[in-house]
């Protein structure tokens, strides 16, 4: 089947659409330091990025014209920054707001399915009516903004269509949902708005897959059989304490008062035990982008990721950095940062992809990206319904 990658950053929305069965036509990315880190990766033959035809160009610019018709998914992640609670929170009104090209990109490509990707912040309340707006568009993406019509008088518009009823033309059925990737085994507590539509003529039904992991699961692994901590062989005296959150819950799950369903929760442990500690071992630099990084501190509000539990949100920050959301926060209370390749794998990239970059803009790749496991699950679906429903 064939894609179309808006927006792809460090690839790992592309990538999991790649492992779900796609053929990407064109990965097109805008910024140079991150095709810098697609180039150097098919450089290498990683595949499938060797195989992605890769153009450095802004959306804005780009001629879908060359593209074959019959497109079957278009994915995007459209830069989240005019959305983001630590942004500027300028939606409609802020140059970066890219939703309007990945509208454009459905009028012309006319994809049996499309596939977007954005922050939690998207479903702020005082972004309501905007993201409405955005929905009729991806349902309707033929009936385009008129010179000097402002958006919501467009939006106006949108809703006397939308209620009147479809009248023939290229239309989508269209539903989104906030998924939370660690319910998908990443071992990362990131929650993301995925917006997915299919073309109306192609009469299908679909629904966003189910979760695969569980944090009642979880909870159970680690505080009532405890087969966690065997399995990492941490002793009685070492394990952490039941944080006070969901202690209650620890005893309702006890007490079989309920069953937990999925596989449990990965952790930080789960995901770079394996890996030499960068701050010590002379080991470290035998791992590709595992290097000690110092200067991280604990301030009011940025206390890290526990390593016993999935690691908070990975940010890509304004300046920098974002210290808390970036760092591993010890049992014995002292924190270090992630390195890029301990990042790497809370994003869930493959261990042999690189980042040719400096540590500060790879973070900032990272922290942009879409986990590739819970790409892959999302996309898979899609695929599914796709090869089964034609």
């Amino acid at each position: 089947m064939r894609s179309i990658e808006l927006f792809a950053g460090a690839g790992g929305l592309a990538l999991g659409v790649s492992r779900a069965g796609f053929n990407h036509d064109a990965v097109i990315e805008r910024d140079r330091a991150t095709c810098t880190t697609l180039r150097e990766n098919q450089r290498q033959g990683m595949i499938p990025l060797a195989e992605w035809p890769l153009f450095n160009q802004d959306v804005r610019e780009f001629n879908y014209a060359a593209i074959p018709h019959g497109v079957d998914l278009l994915a995007g992640g459209p830069p989240c920054q005019p959305f983001s609670i630590g942004g500027k929170h300028g939606a409609h009104s802020d140059s970066r707001d890219m939703f309007p090209e990945a509208v454009r990109a459905v009028r012309e490509l006319r994809p049996k399915a499309f596939l977007f990707e954005n922050v939690k912040g998207l479903l702020r309340e005082s972004f309501s009516k905007y993201f409405a707006y955005i929905q009729l568009q991806l349902t309707y993406p033929e009936i385009v903004r008129r010179d000097a019509e402002d958006w919501f008088d467009h939006l106006s518009r949108l809703e006397q269509h939308h209620t009147r009823g479809a009248d023939g033309g290229l239309f989508y059925r269209v539903v989104y949902r906030l998924l939370n990737a660690a319910d998908y085994g990443v071992p990362q507590r990131r929650e993301r708005v995925f917006i997915v539509g299919f073309r109306c003529d192609l009469g299908l039904e679909w629904s966003f897959p189910d979760a695969t992991h569980s944090l009642d699961a979880f909870l159970c692994d680690q505080w009532v059989s405890g087969e966690y901590w065997e399995r990492h062989r941490i002793s009685q005296r070492s394990r952490s304490e039941v944080p006070p959150r969901v202690a209650g819950r620890v005893v309702k799950l006890k007490a079989n008062l309920f069953r937990p369903t999925g596989k449990a929760w990965l952790t930080v442990r789960d995901a770079i035990s394996d890996l030499p500690d960068p701050e010590i071992s002379l080991d470290s630099g035998k791992y590709l982008n595992h290097c000690f990084v110092p200067g991280a501190r604990s301030y009011i509000g940025h206390t890290g990721s526990p390593l016993d539990e999935p690691a908070k949100t990975l940010k890509a920050g304004d300046h920098g950095v974002p210290g808390g959301e970036n760092m591993l926060a010890r049992p014995g209370g002292k924190v270090r940062y992630f390195t890029v390749r301990e990042s790497a794998r809370l994003q869930t990239f493959p261990d042999d992809y690189r980042f040719p970059v400096s540590w500060t803009e790879s973070m900032r790749q990272l922290g942009n990206a879409v986990p590739v496991t819970l790409a892959r699950a999302v996309a898979a679906s899609i695929a599914t319904r796709l090869e089964t429903g034609m």
